[in-house]
């Protein structure tokens, strides 16, 4: 068998990892995966609709194509977190956390201490509302009483107290709009992507500020 990490002879069969990636900005490599889980679950979705869902494949494709949605805000607001910690200057990257309502919440925050002047209802307003929706469906009770929210619903038909996931013991059909999804999470996405550039391109000015600074005092 040929080995999976090695070239085809055509450039544009070859998948580069770290082509788009840099040795040296990690926010920028954190921006490049969240992009590239962004788009794939774009790209499945509008393929689906395209082939008029030939051979019913979303039944199947809709896990991983909640999955790529789900991880893609995950890396945007970490990324989100870690840049606004970094213009802030206190040291800290993100949290280590998969729940997506605790990363908003803490973005929302961050920004209100580094700046205080973002639309929250054009930047975050149906991603608020994508995450509330969601998190009524994943938030469970194990046997003894506690509440968890269980985010791998899209990986597994389990959750984690081996109990099956809210779509597979429910009478009514489970459904996702593939049409909808593709408004709602173009926009999702690219407001996660314009803000998290926008922080990146602050990041770049204030360190460039301050190169010149350090140059014009060694001048001096």
């Amino acid at each position: 068998m040929k080995d999976i990490f090695s070239y085809n002879t055509d450039i544009n069969k070859t998948a580069y990892m770290n082509w788009r990636t840099s040795h040296h900005d990690h926010l920028h490599n954190m921006h490049v995966i969240a992009k590239g889980f962004a788009d794939s679950s774009l790209v499945l979705v509008k393929q689906i609709l395209e082939n008029n869902n030939k051979g019913k494949e979303a039944d199947s494709l809709i896990f991983p194509i909640l999955f790529n949605a789900n991880h893609a805000i995950e890396v945007y607001l970490k990324l989100l977190i870690w840049t606004l910690n970094t213009l802030l200057a206190n040291g800290k990257t993100y949290e280590n956390s998969h729940n997506l309502k605790t990363l908003l919440k803490e973005v929302k925050r961050l920004e209100k201490e580094f700046e205080n002047k973002l639309d929250y209802e054009h930047f975050f307003g149906k991603l608020t509302k994508y995450i509330n929706e969601l998190y009524k469906k994943i938030e469970i009770q194990n046997k003894e009483g506690k509440s968890f929210s269980d985010i791998t619903f899209a990986r597994y038909s389990l959750t984690r107290e081996k109990e099956p996931q809210f779509y597979i013991n429910e009478f009514d059909n489970v459904v996702v709009d593939l049409t909808n999804f593709i408004v709602v999470f173009n926009e999702i996405f690219k407001n996660l992507d314009d803000l998290s550039m926008h922080y990146q391109h602050l990041i770049e000015m204030r360190n460039e500020m301050e190169s010149e600074m350090r140059m014009d005092s060694y001048y001096e």
